[in-house]
């Protein structure tokens, strides 16, 4: 039997163990329930009880079985609904939308153990059981989906979740202080539908609120593509949480409001928060293991927030574009604590956030920072007031390593190659003591002109990254790699773009371990061009492979070192034009397409140990 104490409680015996008849808040999760601070709900959880409110969690519930909502009774206060880690439909379907067969958020990696859509199923289920009970919804899903958006896996536009899931709120970005003054008012006598005002909230309202910015309405977005690029771009001018406007939308006769962001969190609030008790373990009544738990068990995060600006990345729309990072202190603590567990052997396997590297950046002018407009700082090149920190991501590192258990530190999350080249003492540390032989970068592509679409630095800096790489390697006598992690189908990038990044793999003795479909999530830059094809900043037509045929080629040109993907290249090739490329791309076996049986074959029947991407 588990400590009942240890875990917040899901079900009432565990209530009674506490001695609550009733909850104040009640959370329900589309992930197994891990009370680990790399998990939202829980972390969620650990902050309000931390403030003395009453939390159950109820993870992964049957949405179809009315009676596992009733578990732990009505909630005194709401029920506080989220999808989970990720979007329920990209956990779902792949890129080609066809259904997974895994989910790492459920114990076993099963799937099917959240529904589609999953914050409008829950909250159907919640409301039909409790009638009349107050609904908050957030997490990524909603976060992503607050605005009418477009719909990758119906192919269309569809409402604010807030619409269609009948929710009384609306939670967007990372929730605490929003969640802790909601909590608040609530007990003072005041309805989550009757709360406007909320920074970081969504609301609907029968009326147009006074100094809004009105967006195009859910009826012109889902007729008219050139409304809909005007609704993104206004939305995007308003993410400043210090100067940014609320946004209203008329869905029908009602419009659904967008407050302005939460004010990001300071260093001391983000110290308080991963300090919280978190028994850093799966609930104990799971039979299985969870695989997500597996990959973060020994990470630390040491910042929110990514200040990149990429084009297909959803991040700053939840976190933030402003750095928010805890102090050392409070790092070096969570993982002297961490060393002392019982399973520790010695491995912290990351340390970071969004982008590891950009942990103590801030903006140097906090006039400007106050005022500012643009949501990235570093695309088409750094912003001046930028402070590019070196020393405190070095500094990190150092005292992690010499924490007493610690003989491994591995930087796992992503780190940003046009910062590595002005943060030399970050670079020296990472490549001497961070790197297990293969360090992972993530350019996305390696040609110029996709890279303008996708915000990205391109193939010159990849170039001085890797000169940098390997001086630096030399330099501390280690013998290492550099394993590029590329996108395949992204709005303006073509099969000769493709072909220009194949052959710049070949010419730099470059294989890619794993390739990224491109897949159209609610609320990105990428995702508007995409649906539109026009980019909504500029007007300019953009190229977008919507043919499963071409996703496939342009990810055949990115594995380009694999024998079963012979006969696609070479047709890429041909369609493009470029057969004059093969010798080059392919060496001496290449044969014209349809002419080989041998190649045939290993196309439908990939090697044993060939990557097979997902």
């Amino acid at each position: 039997m588990h400590n009942p104490i240890e875990f917040l409680p899901t079900n009432r015996q565990e209530m009674k163990a506490r001695g609550w008849t009733e909850l104040d808040i009640l959370f329900v999760s589309g992930d197994a329930y891990i009370d680990h601070p790399a998990f939202g709900v829980p972390l969620l959880a650990r902050y309000m009880a931390a403030y003395g409110y009453r939390v159950g969690v109820l993870a992964q519930p049957d949405w179809r079985r009315p009676e596992c909502f009733e578990v732990m009774g009505r909630p005194r206060l709401f029920a506080a609904v989220s999808a989970g880690a990720m979007d329920s439909m990209v956990n779902h379907y792949t890129a080609a939308r066809k259904l997974r067969h895994n989910d790492a958020y459920t114990p076993g990696g099963r799937a099917g153990a959240r529904p589609n859509r999953a914050v409008i199923a829950y909250t159907a289920a919640l409301k039909g059981v409790h009638k009349g009970l107050p609904v908050i919804i957030g997490g990524i899903e909603a976060s992503l989906r607050r605005l009418a958006h477009f719909d990758y896996w119906s192919e269309q536009v569809r409402r604010s979740v807030l619409v269609d899931a009948k929710a009384d709120l609306l939670i967007y970005g990372m929730a605490e202080k929003t969640l802790l003054e909601l909590a608040r008012r609530c007990c003072a006598g005041e309805k989550p539908s009757q709360i406007s005002d909320l920074p970081g909230t969504v609301t609907i309202r029968s009326d147009f609120p006074e100094a809004a910015v009105e967006l195009p309405s859910f009826e012109a977005v889902s007729s008219d593509l050139q409304a809909f690029n005007l609704a993104f771009r206004m939305a995007a001018g308003q993410a400043n949480p210090y100067c940014g406007k609320a946004l209203a939308q008329r869905h029908g006769n009602r419009w659904v409001v967008v407050n302005r962001p939460a004010l990001p969190l300071s260093s001391s609030e983000l110290d308080e928060i991963y300090a919280l008790p978190f028994s850093r373990k799966p609930y104990p009544g799971y039979s299985d293991p969870v695989p997500a738990f597996e990959q973060i068990r020994f990470s630390i995060t040491s910042h929110r927030g990514c200040c990149g600006g990429c084009a297909f990345c959803a991040i700053a729309s939840h976190q933030g574009k402003l750095i928010q990072c805890r102090s050392e202190a409070s790092i070096v603590a969570e993982v002297s604590q961490m060393a002392q567990q019982a399973d520790f052997r010695g491995t912290v396997s990351d340390v970071g956030g969004p982008t590891a590297n950009m942990y103590g950046m801030s903006c140097g002018n906090l006039k400007a920072q106050k005022n500012c407009r643009r949501d990235g700082c570093l695309f088409p090149t750094p912003c001046r007031h930028l402070v590019i920190e070196d020393r405190a991501g070095a500094s990190l590192l150092e005292k992690v390593r010499a924490i007493p258990n610690v003989r491994h530190v591995f930087v796992a999350s992503g780190v940003r190659l046009d910062l590595l080249e002005r943060q030399p003492a970050y670079f020296k540390q990472l490549l001497n003591h961070h790197v297990g032989g293969l360090l992972k970068v993530a350019p996305e592509t390696l040609s110029a002109k996709a890279a303008v679409f996708m915000r990205k630095p391109g193939p010159a800096l990849f170039e001085r990254f890797l000169d940098l790489f390997r001086q630096y390697s030399h330099a501390v006598g280690k013998r290492q790699a550099v394993v590029p992690y590329l996108i395949a189908g992204h709005p303006g990038c073509s099969l000769d773009d493709m072909v220009d990044t194949a052959l710049f793999l070949k010419a730099n003795g470059m294989r890619v371990e794993q390739v990224q479909e491109f897949t159209p999530t609610p609320g990105t830059l990428a995702t508007c061009m995409y649906h539109t094809g026009v980019h909504p900043e500029t007007g300019q037509p953009v190229h977008v492979a919507k043919s499963a045929k071409e996703r496939r080629l342009q990810k055949a040109l990115l594995l380009w070192h694999l024998p079963e993907n012979r006969r696609d290249i070479l047709n890429a090739l041909q369609i493009c034009g470029r057969e004059k490329d093969a010798q080059n791309l392919l060496g001496n076996r290449v044969r014209r397409p349809g002419k080989s049986k041998s190649v045939s074959n290993r196309g439908r029947h990939p090697r044993k140990g060939a990557s097979r991407n997902r």
